[in-house]
């Protein structure tokens, strides 16, 4: 089971973990990436996310085949990205897998949010205390990834 989803709507972590119970999984892995409060020295007010949102669902998807290959067909994933704008603090990302056993959890876990950077497109505008805001470098088809 793979589920996907790229969208405005707030990735509530409950809701998640209840989702994903799997009486024949022995382990499970949640990663949360949530919006800092400093980057580069920087204070952050939010972190503005924009994506091609059913590319990038389609990207997601790929990849977490790619690490039911690697690590286990019956491998589960939860994949969840927000667009929009998202605060300091709130969570932007969250990634939860259910394996077997804890070693193929944890690898595929974090194959699919280091895929997720390099190959989804989905771009982050930080948006600073200050009133500045910039672009972060990142997904390839910006034109400036590095």
């Amino acid at each position: 089971m793979i589920v996907i989803e790229v969208s405005a709507k707030p990735i509530d972590l409950t809701e998640l973990a209840l989702a994903s119970s799997d009486t024949a999984h022995g382990a499970t892995v949640l990663f949360v990436g949530a919006v800092r409060e400093t980057n580069f020295g920087r204070s952050v007010r939010a972190v503005a996310y924009d994506a091609f949102e059913p590319l990038a669902e389609k990207v997601l998807r790929k990849i977490c085949v790619e690490a039911q290959s690697k690590w286990g067909a019956s491998l589960r994933f939860f994949v969840f990205h927000r667009t929009g704008e998202v605060t300091v603090g709130e969570a932007s990302v969250a990634i939860l897998a259910t394996a077997t056993h804890r070693d193929e959890a944890y690898q595929a876990s974090r194959y699919i949010i280091e895929q997720l950077k390099i190959r989804a497109p989905i771009w982050k505008k930080e948006i600073y205390v200050d009133g500045e805001s910039e672009w972060l470098k990142g997904h390839a088809l910006c034109g400036h990834a590095g």
